[in-house]
């Protein structure tokens, strides 16, 4: 009678726990946790998929990998279950399980994409968007004939391993540019958790012990699997790094430029992309930029590479958090695709680094996020060859006296002194 009790317990216990996994049961999961927070991230989007990738440490950080969106980052904490959510999930569009032609703005803390986005040699535009105006055709880079390669925004990466501390993804893609070249490629990319002792090498600092860290880096390759070289006449592609992250109130970007003589260095920084950024969420001064990043004006800014360094920050004053991206800038290499709506003079005069503010347009808004963008050079690849770029993103969250610490360290100001 004793076993035969134990045996209906064993049965009822397993049923219960067979019921949590339910996926109309995963509901309650997310209400366990503040909407902001990692764990709710995180049971949101398992809800979803049943793929995610989970990294983490002892100590606490941790970050969410989802192989459906390109083996994208989609957000991480210093905190576990209960801290801050760095990354911005867009939870409306991922729940409705629509998908749109144009592009999927699924969020994620760091994604893969490629570039040009404009222009002659664009992937993101099909040739024959134009229209004839007497004798000659007018090219019209719209928004309604723009269209992110489904490579890039609706098709899984393939997850080839993974363990506690990184994750290995691999992608066949083959795309054509708005001149008609075809790129037979594949993508291999590597994300990473990075221990306290990597993130001080990475910094050349030592982190103050009670600063809360998380940082990871995204380690990413593209190869020509054709057999014509990519070149200034077919059009190149270049990897292209997006952080989409949370956004406060009081978040201020800030890039470090090299200073110099116009005539040599070009213009310090293009702040004209979506119209000119306002004064007052602009400053250029002593080589450094800052830029509001509190997701109320939709707005971007570049720096080429002669003008770019190998790093940018933010500052969240609100949550007191300092992030650093820092990642691959090849130096002497000046070649980067030009991105911008319109066929251009300078294909290959394009930035090494942007960043994102979003906004409402026409009383609508995709999220409070803003971005932080890197790129490689324009890739020259001939058969078989390819081209590397790394990504490193790191959080940290203390006070303001020990941020103080870092901050000065890497730009030379406190965090007050890159607040806008």
């Amino acid at each position: 009678m004793k076993i035969y009790l134990i045996s209906i317990s064993m049965v009822v216990l397993a049923a219960c726990n067979a019921d949590d996994e339910k996926p109309e049961n995963k509901a309650d999961l997310v209400s366990k946790f503040i909407d902001g927070t990692f764990g709710y991230d995180l049971n949101f989007l398992r809800q979803y998929h049943k793929d995610i990738v989970l990294l983490g440490d002892s100590a606490g950080a941790q970050i969410i990998i989802a192989p459906a969106y390109q083996g994208r980052v989609m957000t991480s904490t210093t905190e576990g279950s209960k801290g801050i959510s760095f990354g911005w999930v867009n939870h409306e569009l991922i729940a409705s399980g629509k998908t749109d032609e144009h592009i999927n703005a699924f969020g994620g803390e760091e994604r893969f994409w490629l570039g040009p986005e404009g222009g002659q040699f664009s992937i993101y535009f099909k040739k024959g968007v134009e229209f004839k105006l007497e004798n000659w055709f007018v090219v019209e880079f719209k928004l309604e004939n723009w269209f992110v390669p489904k490579e890039i925004d609706t098709e899984p990466f393939e997850l080839v391993s993974s363990t506690k501390y990184d994750a290995v993804f691999k992608k066949d893609m083959h795309l054509e540019n708005y001149s008609g070249f075809r790129f037979d490629l594949t993508v291999d990319r590597v994300i990473r958790l990075l221990d306290k002792s990597s993130i001080n090498n990475t910094l050349g600092i030592a982190v103050p012990e009670n600063v809360r860290s998380v940082a990871f880096e995204s380690d990413n390759k593209i190869t020509n699997n054709g057999t014509v070289a990519w070149d200034k006449k077919t059009g190149m592609l270049s990897i292209w790094i997006l952080s989409m992250l949370n956004a406060s109130s009081q978040t201020t970007v800030a890039i470090p430029y090299k200073r110099g003589d116009t005539s040599s260095l070009g213009k310090i920084v293009t702040d004209d992309y979506f119209g000119k950024v306002p004064a007052d969420r602009l400053k250029v001064d002593s080589g450094l930029i800052l830029f509001k990043a509190d997701a109320y004006q939709r707005s971007k800014i570049g720096v080429s590479p002669k003008r770019a360094s190998p790093f940018v920050t933010s500052y969240d004053a609100v949550n007191n958090v300092l992030t650093i991206a820092q990642f691959t800038l090849p130096g002497g290499a000046t070649d980067y695709v030009n991105s911008l709506w319109k066929i251009q003079d300078d294909p290959f005069a394009g930035d090494a680094v942007n960043a994102y503010n979003d906004g409402e347009i026409d009383g609508q808004q995709m999220g409070k996020f803003y971005e932080i963008e890197s790129s490689s050079p324009a890739a020259a690849l001939t058969p078989g060859k390819f081209i590397q770029h790394i990504h490193r993103t790191i959080h940290l969250k203390g006070s303001k006296e020990e941020l103080d610490k870092v901050s000065m360290k890497i730009l030379g100001k406190p965090v007050d002194a890159i607040k806008l």
